[in-house]
C-alpha cells in the first residue's frame, strides 16, 4: 500500500488463466460478476454508468463508471450506502482495474484510492474477491462466497 497524507492506494495483482476479453466481462457483466462477488450487481458499464453491488446481504457497494478501455481498463467509484460497517460513502473512493495480457493470460492490477482508515478492511476483502474473481474467469466454479454466513 502507498500511503499520501489522508489517503492509501491499496494495490494487489493476481495471474488469470484467461483472456483479457474473458476477465473484462467479469468487471462489467451483471451475471457474471455475481460469481465472483456479491449477490446481486445492477452494473451499466459506459462512463457515467452506475456500478453497484450487493457485496453481503444488506452491504451494498455504489458508484459510477468513470473510464473503459475495453479489454484493457476499468475505473469506477466506490463506496457504501449508509447502514453498511464502513464509513466511507457511496462514490467516494476509486477502484481503478488493468487487464495485462501475459502468456498464460491476464495480469490483473488492482489499484483503489481512498482515505486511509478504510484500506484495512479493503484490501482484506479484494485480496479475497480477486482470488475467486481468478477462480471464475479462469473457468472454475469459485463456489459460495463463504463470506455469505458470516
Amino acid at each position: 500500500m502507498e500511503t499520501t497524507a489522508d489517503t492509501t492506494s491499496v494495490q494487489r495483482e493476481v495471474a488469470i488463466a484467461a483472456s483479457p476479453e474473458t476477465v473484462w466481462e467479469f468487471l462489467v457483466d451483471p451475471d457474471k460478476a455475481v460469481r465472483w462477488m456479491g449477490v446481486a450487481a445492477d452494473l451499466d458499464a459506459r462512463p457515467g454508468g452506475q456500478y453497484r453491488v450487493e457485496v453481503l446481504p444488506g452491504q451494498v457497494a455504489r458508484g459510477e463508471f468513470v473510464e473503459l478501455d475495453r479489454p484493457r481498463r476499468a475505473v469506477w467509484t466506490w463506496g457504501w450506502d449508509p447502514g453498511t460497517r464502513s464509513a466511507l460513502p457511496a462514490g467516494a473512493s476509486k477502484v481503478a482495474i488493468d487487464l495485462v495480457p501475459t502468456d498464460d493470460g491476464t495480469l490483473v492490477r488492482l489499484t483503489h484510492e481512498l482515505p486511509t482508515g478504510e484500506a484495512g478492511p479493503h484490501d482484506h476483502g479484494w485480496q479475497h474477491y480477486l482470488a475467486r474473481l481468478a477462480a471464475a474467469a479462469g473457468g472454475e466454479d469459485p463456489g459460495e462466497d463463504p463470506w455469505l454466513s458470516r
